[in-house]
């Protein structure tokens, strides 16, 4: 399989740190590292580039860190509501993306968060209270709340409860159940009354 050799800019995870000359697959590099500016390709000219501006990166890399920490302390803990359409038990109709995602916490937060900041470990299918990682720079991640409902009330009475709004089965069962309960009593009651009638029967004979 080819690869593509590259120099790295900054830390990437499971990849190596800023001045690591490491192999990666051709669209990686094409689709992520080099217009995300986190690699170059590995090139003599571009070694002498990053040896002579590596103070300059290194410097940028602990302001962007700082900008970035500070960004996590607004954003932490962050509840944002996000309203799709779903059926009774909770199951989403559509897909929830890392753009939905972004704009949902921008929105709630009033700062700036880009779909390449939400990193989703797994698909949402589900309505409720789904916390997901947003990655501000290489060393610094906060966590967020997606508050996923099928409408601003729900997600409104999920971020007061904590819960999501799931049909439970056993909701349909209560009514049924008291019913029994109703038709155990009344029986209950009725042979009491019987054995009532009986007693003041063999009293008079």
């Amino acid at each position: 399989m080819s690869s593509t050799q590259v120099i790295l800019l900054e830390r990437v995870e499971k990849l190596g740190v800023m001045g690591d000359v490491v192999n990666v697959k051709p669209g990686f590099a094409r689709n992520y590292l080099l217009p995300q500016k986190k690699a170059l390709r590995a090139s003599k000219s571009n070694l002498a580039y990053f040896e002579a501006q590596k103070k300059s990166l290194e410097a940028d890399s602990t302001k962007k860190q700082k900008e970035a920490e500070t960004l996590a302390k607004k954003i932490e803990g962050v509840k944002a509501p996000l309203i799709r359409q779903a059926s009774e038990s909770g199951q989403l109709f559509g897909s929830v993306t890392a753009r939905d995602i972004a704009t949902a916490v921008s929105e709630a937060s009033k700062e700036t968060i880009t779909k390449n900041m939400v990193r989703l470990n797994q698909n949402i299918k589900m309505i409720g209270l789904i916390p997901v990682e947003v990655v501000l720079h290489p060393d610094v991640s906060v966590d967020v709340i997606v508050n996923i409902a099928r409408s601003p009330e729900e997600a409104d009475i999920q971020n007061r409860t904590g819960r999501a709004l799931i049909a439970d089965a056993n909701t349909y069962e209560e009514e049924p159940a008291e019913e029994a309960t109703e038709e155990v009593f009344e029986d209950t009651v009725e042979a009491d009354a019987d054995v009532d009638a009986s007693s003041e029967e063999a009293a008079e004979e």
